[in-house]
């Protein structure tokens, strides 16, 4: 296969090549916008690379790739080229489970918070006042993400935790707002949602990666060349993370600031989801698309279904490399039922957002992550629920938790 081939496969494994009658109109890929008609039969284009050499062009090429993917054969070899449609699959609703899950949700929220927070080791004491159990502060910091509501409104609903010997005592308001804002919380945070997801590792084998953002009360200011003066935003921070798409449980994630790259962040991501999870499937976008992403996914046993850019071609370096390109270019159809996996982590994003707000309410750094951090701990008990009627299921966290606040 030389370059043009190669090229070819590209453009037909990425762009959308139309029929027009008997002819093709194939997207140039130096000219946005453009489109240059090819005829298959007479084997013509009208590309100035055809026109100078009178030879076959990676447009002709592409053609022949497509018309090859889409090519039928029927029991009395008669042979006809069809059009390949999306189509679009739903799922069937086990509406009882979904009923006694939403129904009892806020009940088994609070136990199964509490026997998480259960596992946190309390720090060793220290001079002055007597500190808040570690727990406690947590069960309450969760517990009020969970309510949506603001801090002082939230008292009514902790008193009644107390009440039912949840939690020792009910903290004041603020220290629910001072323990948000402690540093020392933020690792705690991510064993709790790694553990969250424990109890769903016989169930999830197929994996998403991808990234959104959660907006800010602050904003930030950039000269723009379109509108030739200064724009002002609102400023956001981004979570990474890591998605079982059967459960929709985040099983890792990380929070960056909001120009934190997505290739990046895979690797530690795909790591801390194999310390719990056998993966056998990785699914992410073009963002991820590289020899050391797909080198990582493959080291912990998983098959990385992530899309190649319009520039990639082969490398002469990594067969895995080689391996997943020409299957990408030569098996679309099948690459994409495993791709579309993907969009279970657009649901889980869609969730979170839908159910506990887009934005954070705190103002410093390390509170904004701490908030987003608790979202998705929320998320993910509220997963385990649905499972515990879906699936019949009981969670144990039996992980102990090693990380303690200074």
């Amino acid at each position: 296969m030389d370059a043009r081939q190669e090229r070819g496969m590209m453009i037909a494994a990425t762009t959308k090549i139309r029929r027009h009658g008997a002819a093709y109109m194939v997207p140039a890929q130096s000219r946005p916008g453009t489109e240059y008609t090819v005829f298959p039969k007479s084997k013509r284009c009208d590309c100035p690379d055809f026109e100078l050499r009178q030879l076959e062009c990676k447009h002709l090429f592409a053609v022949q790739f497509v018309m090859q993917r889409e090519t039928v054969t029927n029991a009395k070899g008669e042979t006809t080229v069809t059009e390949t449609r999306a189509v679009r699959l739903t799922y069937a609703q086990n509406w009882p489970a979904y009923n006694a899950a939403q129904t009892t949700e806020k009940d088994t929220f609070c136990k199964l918070l509490r026997d998480l927070c259960a596992n946190v080791p309390q720090p060793a004491p220290g001079r002055g006042r007597p500190r808040l159990p570690i727990g406690d502060m947590l069960f309450a910091a969760a517990f009020k993400v969970y309510s949506t509501v603001s801090g002082r409104r939230f008292m009514t609903d902790l008193r009644h935790a107390q009440e039912q010997g949840l939690i020792e005592r009910t903290p004041h308001y603020n220290s629910i707002f001072n323990v948000i804002e402690d540093e020392t919380l933020t690792p705690i945070l991510h064993d709790l949602i790694t553990t969250s997801a424990a109890p769903l590792k016989e169930v999830e084998q197929d994996f998403a990666v991808d990234s959104t953002g959660f907006g800010t009360s602050q904003f930030f200011r950039y000269y723009s060349i379109k509108y030739q003066g200064e724009v002002e935003a609102h400023d956001w921070i981004k979570a990474h993370a890591m998605v079982g798409v059967k459960t929709n449980v985040v099983t890792a994630v990380r929070i960056t600031e909001r120009h934190g790259a997505d290739f990046n962040e895979l690797h530690p991501l795909a790591h801390k989801t194999a310390e719990t999870f056998t993966m056998r499937e990785v699914s992410a976008d073009k963002a991820y698309s590289g020899r050391f992403n797909l080198k990582t996914i493959a080291a912990l046993g998983a098959e990385p279904f992530i899309p190649f850019k319009t520039n990639a071609i082969p490398c002469k370096y990594s067969a895995l490399w080689n391996r997943l390109f020409h299957y990408f270019c030569m098996n679309r159809d099948e690459f994409l039922t495993h791709y579309h996996k993907r969009s279970n982590v657009e649901s889980t994003f869609s969730a979170i957002k839908r159910v506990f707000g887009g934005r954070v309410r705190s103002k410093t750094p390390v509170a904004q992550k701490n908030e987003v951090l608790l979202k998705i701990l929320c998320h993910n008990i509220r997963c385990l629920i649905h499972e515990m009627h879906e699936l019949g299921i009981t969670p144990v966290f039996d992980r102990a938790l090693t990380t303690a606040a200074s």
